[in-house]
């Protein structure tokens, strides 16, 4: 479920680390702004750094969950592989709709992180990679859109730490939906995640966009 952010550097409240690209060679920390996602939405014929030059073609299962109206209901829970067809708007696109399916959460190495030299704000923790699948099912031109709103949930149900990166992560790369995204195009992204320790693991993943989330009197999909 959404949750208000204030600042310390490079960490807030909700537990995401923000960082941006590399600048002049060095990675630079910025604090996460309060209630949005960290990356600021691209201008049509502007990609974002990393970017896919075209859709790809895979894409979860072909019957999506939904409840009334078509749409995933508030709440629902889905298995990993599942689809949850979702209402999405990004900026000036308006009225889209989604298949969005997470695929899999994959354990990596403590060293992965060492490119994004965050030293101690993430020693003991453990990254994990959440693969998802985003299909755009309905009439709106997606391009440029940005999916966001997806973390990691630990085995008692609260939410992992992210870490949200602005430029490229080859590990994990969470590219912006590329020029022409229209009805059939999907693209298959991915999100950080970590758990707090070794000893315990990021186990599913949730999705809080709208209306899935407190703003909207909703609550968050998820996938375990």
């Amino acid at each position: 479920m959404r949750r208000a952010a204030t600042g310390a550097i490079g960490l807030a409240v909700a537990g995401t680390l923000t960082l941006t690209g590399c600048k002049n060679g060095n990675e630079e920390v910025a604090p996460a702004q309060s209630g949005a996602p960290a990356a600021q939405p691209s201008q049509p014929g502007h990609e974002q750094p990393g970017a896919s030059a075209s859709p790809s073609t895979g894409g979860g299962s072909d019957a999506p969950a939904a409840g009334a109206g078509g749409t995933a209901k508030s709440g629902q829970a889905f298995k990993l592989g599942e689809t949850a067809t979702v209402p999405f708007s990004y900026g000036s696109n308006k009225g889209g709709t989604i298949a969005l399916t997470v695929t899999s959460v994959d354990q990596g190495q403590p060293a992965d992180l060492d490119p994004l030299k965050l030293g101690d704000k993430v020693k003991g923790m453990i990254p994990y990679y959440i693969h998802y699948t985003v299909k755009n099912v309905g009439t709106t031109d997606l391009s440029y859109s940005s999916v966001g709103h997806i973390k990691g949930l630990l085995p008692d149900g609260s939410e992992a730490q992210g870490v949200a990166v602005i430029g490229k992560f080859e590990k994990c790369k969470d590219d912006s939906l590329p020029k022409g995204f229209t009805n059939g195009q999907s693209q298959t992204n991915c999100v950080i995640a970590l758990a707090p320790s070794a000893q315990t693991k990021v186990s599913g993943a949730q999705y809080w966009g709208d209306p899935y989330n407190s703003l909207s009197n909703g609550k968050a999909l998820t996938w375990k």
